[in-house]
């Protein structure tokens, strides 16, 4: 089954790590919809959302993956569907102008003080980074403000998916 991520979740090793089977499919654009950090997370913090707007200039860019059925109770544990996230069809647009069907999860817990934490931020970055998503989209996220985790050893665990950081 395929499914679009737009946030962490396009950071493969991150990905890789809740959901073994993910293969890469393509970058597509989910139309009429804007990113956001507003999405309250359980550790109080801004997490991603593909925010609905109906405004045809508004688009999120992600990452299409093709993820085995077996395995998608586990990313919806991970993903807290039902408990933050809700989960919807989604037409997807390629670069090359193919449309795909997808699922991907949106935000049900909003609130638009919260800020992500370095780390959440910069998995998506490192996402957007390694996929190639347009230049332009990468900077709108890196532009994004961050702070820091209360808990910098929660920090120090999520950046160790990468190595040394």
């Amino acid at each position: 089954m395929y499914y679009f991520a737009y946030g962490s979740n396009m950071s493969i090793k991150r990905l890789k790590e809740r959901v073994l089977s993910a293969n890469l499919i393509t970058i597509a654009s989910l139309h009429r919809h804007t990113l956001r950090f507003h999405k309250k997370g359980i550790d109080g913090s801004g997490k991603c959302n593909a925010c609905e707007t109906g405004n045809a200039k508004h688009s999120v860019i992600g990452v299409v993956f093709d993820i085995d059925i077996s395995e998608k109770p586990a990313l919806d544990r991970k993903e807290g569907l039902g408990h933050g996230y809700d989960e919807k069809p989604v037409e997807l647009v390629t670069h090359s102008g193919e449309l795909l069907q997808a699922y991907t999860y949106y935000a049900r817990l909003i609130d638009s003080t919260l800020k992500p934490y370095h780390w959440y931020k910069k998995h998506v970055l490192i996402g957007a980074r390694e996929n190639r998503l347009p230049e332009n989209y990468i900077e709108t996220i890196d532009s994004i403000e961050s702070i820091p985790d209360p808990m910098p050893e929660r920090h120090e665990i999520e950046m160790r998916l990468y190595g040394k950081f």
